[in-house]
């Protein structure tokens, strides 16, 4: 059984990752904690637990901080074009969700569950990794308690999807994202290199539904806002990033793995941008030296993986 804390920014494909999260049946889902990103901090927070609510999940959500970890960053707007204006595809989510927060900011809910839990504990962070990295600025001798990082975001061997350089996620917040890739911790990145070639077509979604019930219900009414927007970019249906990084955590060989440190591009034209010095390959003294070998995903089984993200979201709990 995995345990996964899931910091995430609901968000279309944030929902489905947590319905993946909540079905799986090797997942132990004992957190979720919320980042701005795809909408504000307040959004994001209550669209958790709306979720939460919806699906019945019994893990408790910690509200994140509103800002980068560097907070003279400007603000980049938030993507209503591509979530909507409620962060849940336009579905008319209530202002206010009767269910209240863990008390504890999401970084402290991180530090606390790991350290009660130590070697045991996967983070999926599928949002920009402020929370992540406040986390090790405040504790960092959590880092070696953490049993694994899976992180959705980055692209390696691709161009971004915010600039031809940068990946949403990374460029949100390119100083935390350093300091995650950086840290000695096992980090897994899951990026455009691979979640790319995933698309969850109508009828997929179609027959998840038909399969899923009422949870599947809502889910396919979040996404059809996203939907959409991707009918630009792919012939039919969306991408499911997220769910991806999901999936890495219960089947990780349905995936390609190159290893070498990473470093995140800080400021100018590159700002974002994701960067690995493949193991072995030799260069005079650089800033990725000295630094943990992280793993990246380069290669997927993109139909089983499909197939595995399908069939989990229209499991259907126990009454």
């Amino acid at each position: 059984m995995h345990k996964v804390i899931f910091d995430t920014d609901p968000g279309v494909d944030d929902a489905m990752a947590l319905l993946f999260l909540h079905n799986h049946p090797e997942i132990d889902l004992i957190g979720i904690t919320s980042v701005f990103g795809n909408a504000s901090i307040e959004t994001t927070t209550r669209n958790a637990l709306y979720l939460k609510q919806q699906w019945n999940i019994a893990a408790p959500v910690a509200k994140g901080l509103g800002e980068t970890l560097d907070p003279t960053r400007p603000h980049v707007e938030w993507p209503t074009s591509i979530h909507g204006d409620d962060g849940l595809g336009n579905i008319g989510v209530p202002e206010t969700v009767d269910l209240a927060c863990d008390p504890r900011p999401a970084h402290r809910f991180i530090i606390d569950t790991v350290r009660a839990n130590p070697g045991e504990v996967t983070l999926v962070a599928v949002g920009r990794m402020t929370n992540l990295a406040l986390a090790l600025r405040d504790d960092p001798d959590i880092a070696v308690l953490v049993k694994e990082v899976v992180i959705m975001g980055g692209a390696f061997d691709v161009p971004g999807n915010i600039t031809p350089a940068a990946e949403a996620n990374i460029h949100g917040d390119p100083e935390a994202a350093d300091v995650v890739m950086t840290a000695p911790w096992p980090v897994v990145v899951v990026g455009l290199d691979v979640t790319e070639q995933t698309v969850m077509t109508r009828k997929r979604l179609a027959d998840i539904v038909a399969a899923g019930g009422r949870q599947a219900k809502l889910l396919s009414d979040i996404s059809q806002f996203y939907i959409e927007f991707y009918e630009q970019h792919v012939e039919d249906g969306m991408v499911v990033h997220d769910s991806c990084a999901c999936v890495y955590v219960v089947a990780p060989q349905l995936f390609t793995l190159r290893s070498g440190s990473i470093r995140v591009v800080c400021g100018g034209l590159a700002d974002g941008e994701t960067i690995q010095k493949i193991d072995d390959q030799l260069f005079p003294p650089s800033a990725w030296d000295n630094l943990p070998s992280q793993n990246v995903c380069t290669g997927i089984e993109a139909e089983a993986v499909l197939d595995l993200i399908s069939k989990t979201l229209a499991l259907e709990p126990a009454a």
